[in-house]
Parts: structure tokens; C-alpha cells; sequence
């Protein structure tokens, strides 16, 4: 029998800062999964862990600075796989890096990523993922140690793999994007990651020369400093999932933790950067 999740439809006015925080805010609640809307985002619980009450703690559907308005419903998981299988296209990151699915014909990349996402995040069509693709295409990673920090499908650990990186470590809190990233890594033959299921707190005494952290904000900034320790001499530290605006944030508290910023990317608004101890 497939496991019901119930799905909840939000309409948030203004939408940015308002999706984001309130990501942020479900995920702390037990939601597992988002995908952001024109109109605000779409988020999925599974039956098992929601009760009536489970949006009693979210904070900012009672903030006069958002309008935020939401209907929910039972959906089924054996869906998914064919609405996304209709609305997944693949992409090519500059000219070098294909990220498709196993039924897209194959491209003439030189990479060629390979995956079945259902419903984890990182793709390559959202903005960070695509600009973390381009930061790893422009890294040396030959025989560099990598951590993928919130490592959704394991899109990056994979192309980290092939730029020949090792050993990498990935790691995602959500139980779904932890079970699709060991699928995803076992599609790509790759030998060299190990797919684990924790936060941060997992990262104790261990050590990288990379580091890449696609992860909310907040999460962020509460983890910087463990990412620091975790980061050996001369390690690059790969850090997006907010906005340009929260650079000075970001940075202020990477300085604290001795590392400085190196490189910028840029896309509709979102930023992904390169910082160095």
C-alpha cells in the first residue's frame, strides 16, 4: 500500500522573504518536502507524523508583514513519479554538465548526470542547484575530500565524483532525499560516496577539503561555524540556498569563523558563494 502524504497549498503575499522563512519554519514542523509556486509553495507531510494542530507552531502565519492563506489534501506517492516524469525536463549547465532523467535521451556532455528526484530538491532547474553545478565544473576536485551538506537528490556529490573527487560524504535531514540520493547515487556507478541520514551534528571530528552547503539560510548561518571546523587548510567552503540580500549576513558570520569570501555567483536574485579559510 503506498504511503499517503497530505499536501498543503500556500498563497504568500509578498513571496520573498515570506516562502522562504516559512520553508523553514514547516521543516522545523516535520514537513519533508517543498516546491516553490507562483503564487507561494506546495508542502508535503506524511499522514503518519501530521495531526490537526501541526501549523500551530508556525510563526509566520500570524505576522502582519505576510498574507499567507493554505488548503491541504490527501495525495498519493504512486502519483508522483508520472506528474514529474511530465514536467521534468532535462538541462544542460554551460555546455558541460547534463542533468536528466533515465527516460531523456542521453547528451553529448561531458558530464551526464542521471536521476530520478520524486520528490527531492536539486534537480539543476532551481537557481542554486544550477549555480552549485557551475561553482563544482570550475573547482579542481581531483582526489579532494567533499562533503555535500543537504545533498537532496545527490546531483552534486555525483558531479563532485566526476571531477574526481574523493572521498565524499553526503548527507540530507529529510528520510525521502537520503533514500533518492543513495538511488541516485547507485544510477551513476559512482564508488566513492556514502549517503547518510543527520544534520550537522554528524560532522563531529570530521574533515574536508571541500565542503558544499545548498541549504536554507537560517540553517546556515547556525552551521557555519561547524563547517569551519570541519575544513582543512586551503579548503573551499560552497555556500547558497538565499538571496543576495543576505550576503552581508552570510559573510559577516563566515569572517567570524575565519573565512573569507572568493567568489560570487549570480542568478534571478539567488547567490551562490565561494568562501576560503
Amino acid at each position: 500500500m503506498a504511503e499517503i502524504y497530505i499536501g498543503y497549498e500556500f498563497k504568500v503575499s509578498p513571496l520573498q522573504p515570506g516562502v522562504e522563512i516559512l520553508i523553514a519554519e514547516l521543516g522545523y514542523a516535520g514537513f519533508e518536502s517543498f516546491v516553490e509556486t507562483e503564487m507561494g509553495v506546495t508542502a508535503y507531510i506524511q499522514k503518519a507524523e501530521w495531526n490537526a494542530n501541526i501549523l500551530e507552531d508556525i510563526q509566520i502565519l500570524d505576522s502582519d508583514e505576510f498574507e499567507i492563506t493554505y488548503t491541504f489534501e490527501d495525495i498519493e506517492q504512486t502519483n508522483w513519479n508520472e506528474e514529474w516524469e511530465k514536467n521534468f525536463n532535462p538541462i544542460v549547465v554551460d555546455d558541460i554538465c547534463a542533468v536528466r532523467a533515465p527516460f531523456h535521451n542521453k547528451f553529448d556532455t561531458l558530464f551526464d548526470i542521471v536521476i530520478e528526484p520524486k520528490m527531492s530538491f536539486g534537480t539543476g532547474h532551481h537557481e542554486t542547484t544550477h549555480m552549485m553545478i557551475q561553482h563544482i565544473l570550475n573547482a579542481n576536485l581531483e582526489g579532494k575530500s567533499v562533503l555535500d551538506m543537504g545533498c537532496g537528490t545527490g546531483v552534486l556529490a555525483i558531479l563532485a565524483e566526476m571531477k574526481g573527487a574523493k572521498p565524499i560524504d553526503a548527507i540530507d535531514i529529510d528520510n525521502w532525499c537520503y533514500l533518492n540520493s543513495i538511488e541516485n547515487v547507485e544510477r551513476n556507478n559512482c564508488t566513492n560516496i556514502t549517503v547518510y541520514e543527520g544534520d550537522a551534528s554528524l560532522l563531529e571530528g570530521k574533515s574536508y577539503d571541500v565542503i558544499i552547503a545548498n541549504i536554507n539560510r537560517n540553517i546556515l548561518l547556525n552551521d557555519i561555524k561547524t563547517y569551519a571546523s570541519c575544513l582543512n587548510e586551503n579548503g573551499s567552503l560552497f555556500l547558497s540556498g538565499f538571496y543576495n540580500g543576505d550576503i552581508p549576513t552570510i559573510e559577516a558570520e563566515c569572517n567570524k569563523n575565519m573565512l573569507k569570501l572568493s567568489e560570487k555567483l549570480e542568478r534571478n536574485n539567488w547567490v551562490a558563494l565561494k568562501f576560503l579559510n
